[in-house]
């Protein structure tokens, strides 16, 4: 009777412990996203939104000597090294963006530059659209960055879209 008692204990002993271990392998979900029992369970995926597709490819002509990109208003971008979108932007790097007529051009994925209310301009992804009691605003976070920019940001805000980068 006192082995059946104690390998009970040692039975619950071990299925805490390893209870534990399995979800501290559980990432941590933005709070945005809802916490449902399928997606405990689930395997994580590494697919992230990419940006919309703003250059179709008859857009493009390649030709023997030049390259052509139809895109009416487009300005070329360079960046500053703060790492925040490495491995994507960089110093080096030269970008293509243009200006967004509407809250439909921006997108989910879609990496924007914009004047932030310390009026700085960030060049960083959409990774939240969402409505409140002021209107529409969207969350940005730097790829290479750990937490999301502090402020909700409003279409007035956004200056750009990036809709090509050439290295």
């Amino acid at each position: 009777m006192k082995l059946a008692s104690v390998l009970s204990i040692v039975m619950i002993f071990v299925s805490g412990m390893l209870a534990m271990i399995l979800l501290s392998q559980i990432p941590v979900l933005a709070s945005e996203t809802p916490l449902t029992m399928a997606s405990l369970f689930s395997e994580p995926t590494t697919e992230k939104p990419s940006p919309y597709d703003w250059i179709k490819q008859e857009q493009i002509s390649v030709k023997k000597d030049q390259v052509v990109i139809d895109l009416k208003g487009a300005v070329l971008a360079r960046f500053v090294n703060t790492n925040s979108m490495d491995p994507i932007l960089d110093e080096h790097a030269t970008g293509i963006e243009i200006v967004p007529d509407s809250l439909t051009d921006i997108h989910i994925g879609d990496i924007v530059s914009y004047k932030s209310n310390d009026s700085e301009v960030i060049i960083h992804r959409v990774v939240f659209i969402g409505v409140d009691n002021k209107g529409w605003y969207a969350l940005m976070k730097g790829d290479n960055n750990d937490a999301r920019d502090p402020e909700r940001i409003r279409f007035e805000q956004i200056q750009r879209v990036l809709v090509g980068v050439i290295y």
